[in-house]
């Protein structure tokens, strides 16, 4: 399926553990059975959310075969390439394009940063480099650098690259990008709380954690909210707010995985330097999922 700026809930999608730490690939299978079932409109896989930093170049790949097989073309399959390598991010980008990836994410380059004359060609190069969509990723909580203003306005002109998932939580930096949205550049949120006030600046929808819990819902709220029924979609985004943020309430996924786990989905655990939420914090979760719902 083509990746042509869709409008919608893009899931971040977790990737699911067995104990010993390979990855569960039935479960896989069920978790996105279960997304495309509940009307999620993109699979996003090997983002943050995905635990890709801890998992090997053979393991990247095994998931991203697994998923373009079992999604069959159903909804777009959205695949994280980036590095902070440039050219290991040219070079998975191309591997995954040719496996079959509908679009791809490219984050900015973390600990190593770079001026923006280099963070422009880390994207640049890449999107010169493959023929599918490529989507800017903007988090500077993880990569210690934000993407500068005139670096995205100079990108969203490249005929390759499509958009942009913001997820700064930083509504200032994304009104000063927002003039760059129209037909050929796309803006999804990034952070779920969000989600709204980004759409009312012009996004597209989300590219979202929450989803993995409520997949439906998370598409109906942007459904709702795209289609002209504001008032509800501000319903339900403010009912199941607490329940966004307490999915951020330790490092994610670890509090999407533990809320999956008592949900009974079996996702498993999470690989170091990730582990299990405090005693604390689970309470709330707990607590969290039984307001919404869920348990």
């Amino acid at each position: 399926m083509k990746f042509e700026n869709i409008k919608g809930s893009i899931v971040a999608m977790i990737t699911p553990f067995h104990e010993d730490g390979s990855v569960n690939f039935e479960v896989l299978t069920e978790l996105l059975e279960r997304q495309i079932a509940e009307g999620t409109d993109g699979i996003l896989t090997l983002g943050t959310t995905g635990e890709y930093p801890t998992m090997s170049h053979e393991e990247d790949a095994s998931v991203v075969e697994h998923t373009i097989k079992v999604v069959n073309g159903r909804v777009p399959v959205i695949v994280g390439s980036g590095s902070n390598c440039t050219s290991t991010q040219l070079e998975k980008s191309i591997q995954y394009q040719d496996m079959g990836a509908d679009a791809l994410l490219l984050i900015s380059p973390y600990y190593n940063k770079a001026n923006p004359e280099g963070m422009y060609r880390h994207f640049a190069e890449t999107a010169d480099a493959v023929h599918i969509p490529c989507l800017l990723y903007n988090v500077p909580g993880r990569t210690g650098c934000s993407i500068p203003v005139s670096v995205v306005e100079k990108l969203s002109k490249h005929p390759n690259i499509t958009g942009i998932k913001e997820a700064s939580g930083d509504m200032s930096y994304a009104m000063k990008i927002a003039h760059c949205i129209g037909p050929d550049f796309a803006l999804y949120s990034g952070n779920d709380d969000i989600t709204l006030p980004l759409m009312s600046i012009g996004g597209s929808g989300v590219i979202s954690v929450y989803a993995n819990v409520m997949p439906a819902m998370c598409h109906q709220i942007v459904a709702d909210y795209l289609g002209g029924n504001q008032a509800q979609a501000l319903a339900n985004h403010l009912k199941y707010l607490k329940l966004m943020n307490d999915l951020f309430i330790e490092v994610n996924p670890i509090p999407v995985k533990s809320a999956m786990n008592m949900m009974g989905l079996n996702v498993g655990p999470m690989r170091l330097p990730l582990c299990e939420m405090s005693e604390e914090h689970q309470a709330i979760l707990r607590a969290s999922l039984k307001e919404a719902g869920l348990l």
